[in-house]
């Protein structure tokens, strides 16, 4: 996985520069901090949702795996003082128990083989009462339709697992005492040319991606869910 993000960091970055400002509007009107929290970002990439939370809350700890995109984090970091960003994993994080007042990840379960261990560590850390924010693209209700989905995901970018479908993730809510504050649901329309660009899918495994895309078409349509829950 991580040598897959290494080489395409710069360009994930990048698109990232192209969605800031929406996604900095999103954060604060969804997640409405109060503005005194320590939180975190569990495999925050080149740092899009910890500079989101940045201007508000007190503090935020970015955390991933990837060093190149931590560089590229770093860099973009000097327009805030408040993020610290570490090299680790979100499936076994390096802090204690209850030492956050918000925790987060953006679109990372759908690459980890067991995402029940990110929910439970984002749990762990977090203090009784205190937020937990889950972002990610829902896997299909219907079975056949979202192991599609999976295998054109997977040949497009070999570190996609699975993606979950909402039952999935409410029950890993419900087994580590989240409760559910509030929900939105985005449908993205994909362009197929970009997307696999973004992921660096060339050649023959671009031509197997075309092949597997859903219903053959030039722009994919995914759906996003964003969960804010407390922990209990």
């Amino acid at each position: 996985m991580a040598d897959r993000f290494a080489r395409t960091a710069d360009r994930l970055a990048a698109h990232q520069d192209t969605r800031a400002v929406a996604l900095a509007d999103l954060v604060r009107t969804f997640v409405a901090p109060q503005g005194d929290e320590r939180a975190l970002d569990a495999g925050t990439g080149a740092g899009a949702l910890a500079f989101a939370l940045a201007p508000l809350v007190r503090e935020v700890v970015g955390l991933d795996l990837v060093p190149e995109l931590l560089a590229l984090a770093r860099a973009r970091a000097t327009a805030f003082g408040n993020v610290e960003l570490v090299e680790g994993d979100a499936t076994a994080l390096p802090f204690a128990d209850a030492s956050f007042d918000l925790t987060a990840t953006l679109r990372t379960l759908h690459h980890a083989a067991r995402p029940e261990l990110i929910v439970a560590e984002l749990t762990r850390v977090t203090r009784p009462g205190g937020r937990v924010l889950v972002v990610d693209q829902l896997g299909a209700a219907d079975p056949l339709h979202a192991i599609a989905v999976d295998r054109f995901e997977q040949a497009r970018d070999p570190t996609h697992t699975r993606l979950l479908p909402e039952i999935d993730l409410r029950h890993l809510f419900e087994a580590n005492g989240l409760a559910l504050l509030r929900e939105r649901h985005d449908d993205e329309s994909r362009e197929l040319g970009a997307y696999l660009d973004l992921a660096g899918c060339e050649g023959p495994a671009r031509e197997a991606a075309l092949a597997l895309a859903p219903e053959g078409q030039d722009v994919y349509a995914a759906r996003l869910g964003w969960y804010l829950l407390e922990r209990r």
